[in-house]
């Protein structure tokens, strides 16, 4: 699933394509918006919320849309071969006299008046990228349930949006603190949204994500994807567990040496 610095970067994108001329093309692939004509409305911006994103256009209207795991925006010069996947998958095509955005797979997509975004964005916390960016009220949400495990609690949008898996994983190794941690047993919590905040910004323009001080793609992350690698701290070999059973697609990444938990209760197995 794309974290909030890639949904940040799809926006500007989207943004820089789409807005300063009326949409030429509007064709929303998904039942309850077939009938959806948009053509002639100006957008007005797309912006990130998270990992949502939402696509303002004159006349009060928003489309909503987010990523998941498998969706994903394209554009395309007019002459150019679209490339995203077969046509059956697409489920949005926005375009202008020079641009097309086209969505495919995506699981979300809703049309609302523009004063009703908070009814699909208004449950999350911080954005760690948006204008609206809190630290205090972040960690407050973080520390309201300190019996909470730390990579629960990052990877829940309602304390703030923009965590991921990898940002997860990453902050965990970064704090020293087991992912199985209790959050209100971290030492110094309120060291999690600045350090989150700050890899977040170091990252929301680069093509490839870097949390290390080396741009070698084998030593772009500490801990993230390197299961049975050694350590780049330590040398211990960095292991890998499920976070949360019913999380999908979630494994948690950590070294056990530089990440040790005083209450055990990380996994043994």
């Amino acid at each position: 699933m794309p974290e909030g610095d890639t949904v940040w970067r799809l926006a500007q994108r989207l943004h820089d394509a789409l807005t300063g001329g009326p949409l030429t093309r509007c064709d929303l692939r998904v039942p309850r918006l077939a009938t959806v004509d948009l053509t002639g409305r100006g957008v007005l911006g797309v912006l990130p919320r998270g990992k949502h994103l939402l696509t303002r256009f004159e006349g009060g209207l928003t489309l909503h849309s987010h990523l998941r795991m498998d969706g994903a925006w394209q554009i395309y010069a007019p002459a150019e071969r679209w490339r995203g996947g077969p046509a059956h998958q697409i489920r949005a095509i926005l375009g202008t006299a020079d641009h097309t955005a086209v969505g495919y797979r995506l699981p979300v997509l809703d049309l609302l008046r523009t004063a009703d975004e908070p009814r699909v964005v208004g449950h999350l916390g911080p954005d760690l990228l948006g204008p609206d960016w809190d630290p205090a009220e972040a960690l407050r949400r973080l520390l309201a349930t300190p019996e909470r495990p730390l990579g629960e609690a990052l990877l829940d949008q309602r304390n703030l949006a923009g965590i991921g898996n990898v940002y997860k994983c990453e902050l965990c190794f970064l704090l020293h603190a087991s992912p199985w941690l209790p959050i209100g047993a971290l030492p110094r919590p309120e060291h999690v949204p600045t350090l989150a905040k700050k890899l977040l910004e170091a990252n929301k323009r680069r093509p490839a994500r870097i949390t290390t001080a080396s741009a070698r793609p084998d030593r772009r992350l500490w801990v993230y994807g390197r299961a049975g690698r050694p350590c780049l701290r330590c040398g211990t070999g960095i292991r890998t567990a499920d976070q949360d059973p019913t999380a999908e697609e979630r494994v948690t990444y950590w070294c056990p040496t530089c990440q040790p938990d005083p209450r055990g209760s990380r996994p043994t197995g």
